[in-house]
């Protein structure tokens, strides 16, 4: 397999995840839509990693990783707390929220 299907199925995920943030409202399926852009990001540290022979990209995707993960216990805490407050998590009535 070359190169190119990674980078190819990469960029289809991208897209999707990337969709997924600008159309939906829901506040979960932004998070998922944002895990599924880190991941197509991290595909292509990979890729990049097993074709050139390279351990620091390798190690770059663990940090993404690590990072993507405290983003989303930081933004389930985040949403848990507003859903007490507003029985909702919609996206639109978060803006209400700017004080």
């Amino acid at each position: 397999m070359t190169i190119t299907y990674y980078l190819a199925l990469s960029v289809i995920l991208f897209a999707l995840g990337a969709v997924g943030v600008l159309v939906r409202r829901n506040a979960i399926v932004i998070f998922m839509s944002l895990e599924l852009m880190f991941n197509a990001a991290n595909l292509v540290f990979v890729a990049y990693a097993a074709y050139y022979q390279l351990i620091n990209s390798q190690l770059f995707v663990f940090f993404v990783m690590t990072v993507a993960a405290a983003e989303v216990a930081v933004g389930l805490a985040l949403m848990v707390a507003i859903f007490r407050t507003k029985h909702s998590i919609d996206v639109d009535q978060m803006s209400a929220l700017k004080g």
